[in-house]
């Protein structure tokens, strides 16, 4: 049963929604129909129509096909936020393969787990993004991932060039009768998110969640014209659903950025008028620091927005002062998209204190342990339901059967209560994973490379409160008895080589024992008791 909708905001009704298509592949042509001129995309000086869009997605698709890529088969592209990454995603899924991106954070160990899990059949990689070289990387990931065919280099133009010139022997028709029998409800794109366990977990997504959470993000935030910035990981569920085919649905301009710079975002703003601006909380705050912040005109701006974790009032209140519509929201990568909103004009009370309503087109709950909707100010699960949420974990049947309840309602992890005005408010998590600058990290999996320090013997990892990333890694370490303590320099470097920077540990303290439960198991509880006095 859905939950009674207290807030007197209404979304906006059906009519008044963009289009429903079937595809959210099907959206570019669509909108180069609608209005020829509208630019679908930015990029430094470059800039495309959504005619151009269209035209390049469908080049993409027929090379696709002319490689053999078929329904179910996996691509993955490894790029940062660029118009390459958007048509690549775009022409995969819209011939029923399966999508995954790659984050140019990871290190070799992390991209051939991705790719050995995922087994892609082709690969979109390119060779050089920002000062770091991909070769070696590319050439480790081509040999030790059997499963990929080919590597088209993005940023070779003789390889993606002769890649794409494949594709023209391919007909429309062709490409046509291969669209039409794609299953908008079959997986599309793979995101991985850790797990407890440490062993990264692809959630499956379908197009017809995609566009159902655009729709419905657009119905509560109906920002027109829109332009919004994407400067998120393109293995990111911020990324691909909530900047992404947000803003593609109702057919707005994505303006690109390779990576996040607080004083680039600031000369986007004026720049290209954008109209949505938001974050995670961590990166809002350094923007807000920004020297350039203060001069910057905020005049185009209808909304500021964050999510993936809770702002600070003196941060909502440096941003209020630019903008007097500000909202946050909440969701993960398996519901798609965010199931509970804050809305225009709301208080500094409830976008500090909560993460606003749930909405009349989802189902979700405050459950206790038996799934019975607990008692208003009283802790419980965040439970959702509906036929928009992902399809589970990609060849992992036991996690997704653990990921639903008996009743078919995503079990999300996250404590919270609803508050007298029917707000939710997250008071804690029901696993180990904390929030580091908006990202999900999973102690298990640095422990496990913590542990393949040759000085470590064990280590176990906890969130501690920072001020600018919210949360942050402290590792407690047990050195080997017959070696010699290891330093934290020398433990940040292990890390810094195995892991994405935003899971390396910020605090590291080695100890002689660990406070263990009668269970066997270390008890983490008094690790972050003992943090506290650090």
């Amino acid at each position: 049963m859905a939950p009674v909708f207290r807030r007197p905001h209404r979304p906006r009704p059906e009519s008044e929604r963009p289009p429903l298509l079937r595809l959210i592949s099907d959206y570019p042509r669509h909108w180069a129909a609608a209005r020829p001129d509208d630019e679908a995309v930015v990029f430094g000086e470059s800039r495309w129509t959504y005619g151009d869009l269209a035209d390049r997605v469908d080049a993409c698709a027929k090379a696709l096909l002319a490689h053999g890529i078929r329904p179910g088969d996996r691509v993955a592209t490894l790029s940062p936020p660029h118009p390459d990454y958007y048509v690549t995603f775009l022409a995969t899924v819209s011939i029923g393969a399966i999508w995954l991106g790659l984050n140019p954070r990871y290190q070799i160990r992390e991209l051939e787990y991705a790719a050995n899990d995922a087994t892609p059949r082709l690969l979109f990689a390119r060779t050089l993004i920002g000062d770091r070289s991909y070769h070696e990387e590319l050439a480790a990931l081509t040999a030790h991932a059997p499963s990929i065919e080919r590597a088209v280099l993005l940023d070779a133009r003789d390889s993606y060039a002769a890649f794409i010139a494949a594709g023209r022997r391919i007909p429309d028709a062709e490409l046509a009768a291969a669209r039409a029998a794609v299953d908008p409800r079959a997986p599309a794109v793979i995101v991985y998110t850790s797990g407890t366990t440490g062993q990264p977990k692809g959630a499956m997504i379908h197009q017809a969640g995609l566009i159902k959470v655009a729709r419905v993000q657009y119905a509560i935030w109906p920002i027109d014209p829109g332009r919004a910035l994407n400067n998120l990981p393109i293995n990111h569920i911020g990324c691909i659903g909530d900047i992404t085919c947000d803003t593609l649905v109702p057919g707005g301009t994505l303006v690109f950025q390779e990576q996040f710079d607080p004083g680039a975002m600031l000369d986007a703003v004026a720049r290209e008028r954008l109209t949505l601006f938001g974050h995670v909380p961590t990166a809002l705050q350094l923007v807000v620091s920004h020297p350039a912040f203060d001069a910057t005109d905020f005049s185009s701006v209808q909304l500021i927005i964050w999510e993936g974790a809770a702002a600070p009032v003196e941060l909502i209140e440096r941003l209020r002062a630019k903008c007097g519509e500000l909202a946050n929201a909440y969701g993960m990568t398996e519901t798609v998209g965010s199931v509970t909103f804050t809305f225009d004009a709301d208080s500094t009370d409830v976008l500090a204190n909560s993460v606003g309503w749930p909405v009349p087109d989802y189902d979700i709950r405050i459950a206790g342990p038996d799934g019975t909707p607990v008692a208003t100010g009283e802790p419980g699960e965040v439970q959702v339901h509906g036929d928009f949420v992902t399809l589970g974990y990609w060849n992992r049947p036991e996690a997704t059967a653990e990921l639903f309840t008996p009743d078919g309602w995503i079990r999300t992890g996250d404590l919270a209560e609803e508050r007298p005005d029917g707000a939710y408010r997250l008071i804690g998590r029901l696993k180990e994973m904390f929030k580091s600058g908006g990202y999900n990290v999973y102690p298990r999996e640095i422990e496990q490379v913590l542990e393949s320090h040759p000085d470590v013997a064990m280590a176990a990892v906890i969130g501690v409160p920072d001020p600018l990333y919210q949360e942050v890694g402290h590792a407690f370490i047990l050195p080997h008895a017959e070696r010699q303590a290891p330093s934290a320099e020398s433990l940040a470097t292990h890390c810094r080589s195995l892991l994405a920077n935003y899971k390396v540990p910020k605090r590291f303290t080695v100890t002689s024992e660990f406070p263990m439960l009668p269970i066997g198991k270390v008890d983490k509880q008094a690790l972050k008791r003992m943090a506290r006095y650090r």
